[in-house]
């Protein structure tokens, strides 16, 4: 079955063929470093990363080259033309320099991506570490008539690049958002700049007054770049003129991308990014989720108070490309359901003594498994569903818990099932069942053998009222002992 992709360009899913098959190349905007992670950021990263994964299943763990930056300079506050930097802001707030701030909380990213089991990119570049490639694109930019300096700043000239001749594929502005650039006018994101010819014009490289920390020289004087340019010299710079997928927040699809499409083009005669993913926001009570509107939640609070996979498995349990609507409650149920999860796996694994080795034919050997594997394959194949994927899984997790509770002694289609879930669960969806989380992990099981010891102590001394007592008490709560000759296991009821 072929992968389809939903293109924001085309508004409509298309198979997926990447320029070169044997190597699928892909760009991500990442944060503007001035402040923690919050879920609206787990968001895209995490769906991002299991679209990634996705790819590596399909082409190969060599198969995906996978870019993303680091904003770190030119990311004005409203994401506007005018106003302060986002970076130099914080700094004043923290009365620190603006590349401490810069380190400090990309520093912060990392760690909380790393709770979140998300993979490194491939290549991770800096917008401060590209200057001098910025003001070269600069310069080729009004080298050919498509931009112009105005006062020491440069902007791109939307109207000079309209009206020039366009090769097969490349697109005008406002193609991906849908937008008339007659309807691009001030006050929408785009403040009226007398230093502009038009409205629409957006800036390449801004000047910077005194004040301004970080800047640099330039042939138009002392100034820094626009938050535009950044993404187009890095992509180029790693993935080439064109590349295969472009992903980000569907709030970036303007002006930020069409930006990129437009200077991208109109550098290097060729068009941009042929597969455009965005994903939705996350909303708290209707309102977009974000740190200017003060209704943002902290990653870091979140991943201590439930753990990191229960928050991953509430942003897999949405699909990349629908609203997320921020329920704590929902995150605990989420919490509860990884840990049924894990009790299976963890119950299965000591059934058959894995070493979580992997064989794909033990899955096509078994027809039980293998319908779960293929309808799982289809749903992330029909544009990453995520949700109806682990649907399918939950089915296969239904089916393996009636064959544990039978004491099945099929290996090969318990090997089989462990395989299913090594793949599904672990490589692609990015779940880690030996994670510590607020809910579970190591923690839990040093907790439950400390309880299983006390009831067993209990039945020794005769003690069942006290046996029976905790034994129910966890039932209520969830939890299942199971005694036989080797002992008592625990795990997590299934509903």
């Amino acid at each position: 079955m072929p992968l389809t992709i939903y293109n924001t360009l085309s508004r409509s899913k298309e198979e997926f063929h990447p320029i070169d098959p044997d190597l699928v190349r892909m760009y991500v905007c990442g944060p503007t470093v001035y402040g923690h992670m919050h879920i609206g950021h787990a968001k895209s990263y995490v769906s991002f990363d299991i679209v990634r994964r996705w790819l590596m299943h399909r082409y190969g763990q060599e198969g995906v080259l996978y870019v993303m930056n680091i904003t770190d300079v030119g990311h004005l506050v409203g994401d506007g033309e005018e106003g302060e930097d986002k970076v130099e802001a914080q700094a004043r707030r923290e009365n620190r320099s603006p590349y401490e701030i810069a380190a400090y909380y990309e520093e912060s990213f990392w760690d909380d991506m790393k709770d979140l089991n998300s993979l490194m990119p491939d290549r991770i570049p800096h917008a401060t570490d590209f200057i001098r490639q910025q003001i070269k694109m600069t310069e080729e930019l009004i080298a050919k008539g498509v931009a112009y300096e105005s006062n020491g700043s440069v902007y791109f000239d939307v109207n000079a690049y309209q009206q020039q001749e366009k090769a097969e594929g490349m697109i005008p502005y406002g193609g991906l958002s849908n937008r008339k650039v007659e309807d691009q006018t001030g006050g929408e994101r785009i403040e009226a700049n007398p230093e502009k010819k038009n409205p629409q014009d957006f800036a390449l490289w801004k000047r910077a007054d005194e004040i301004h920390f970080m800047q640099w020289y330039s042939p138009w004087g002392w100034g820094y770049p626009g938050w535009h340019l950044e993404c187009s010299v890095m992509s180029s710079f790693y993935l080439g003129k064109t590349f295969d997928i472009h992903g980000g927040g569907i709030e970036n699809q303007f002006p930020h991308h069409e930006c990129e499409i437009a200077q991208s083009q109109a550098v290097n005669d060729a068009p941009f990014v042929r597969y455009w993913m965005h994903h939705n926001m996350v909303n708290v009570s209707g309102q977009k989720m974000g740190k200017s509107l003060g209704n943002a939640s902290n990653v870091k609070e979140l991943i201590a108070e439930v753990g990191a996979m229960a928050l991953r498995f509430f942003i897999a349990q949405s699909h990349y490309r629908s609203p997320l609507e921020y329920d704590p409650d929902a995150i605990v149920a989420a919490g509860s359901g990884f840990e049924r999860l894990r009790g299976t796996i963890t119950r299965l694994r000591e059934v058959i003594g894995s070493d979580l080795e992997t064989r794909v034919a033990g899955i096509d050997a078994n027809p039980e498994v293998k319908e779960v594997f293929d309808k799982f394959s289809a749903a992330m194949d029909d544009d990453f569903n995520t949700p109806v994927a682990i649907g399918y899984l939950f089915e296969g997790v239904s089916n393996l818990n009636k064959l544990l509770a039978a004491n099945s002694q099929d290996r090969s289609l318990l090997e089989a099932y462990n395989s299913l879930f090594t793949i599904a669960f672990e490589q692609v969806l990015g779940m880690d069942f030996s994670a510590e989380d607020g809910r579970g992990g190591a923690l839990a099981d040093d907790l439950m053998r400390l309880i299983i010891d006390l009831r067993a102590n209990a039945r020794e001394t005769k003690d069942f009222a006290t046996a029976d007592q905790i034994r129910d008490a966890l039932k209520d709560a969830g939890v299942v002992l199971e005694d036989g000759k080797d002992g008592t296991r625990w795990g997590m009821t299934s509903s």
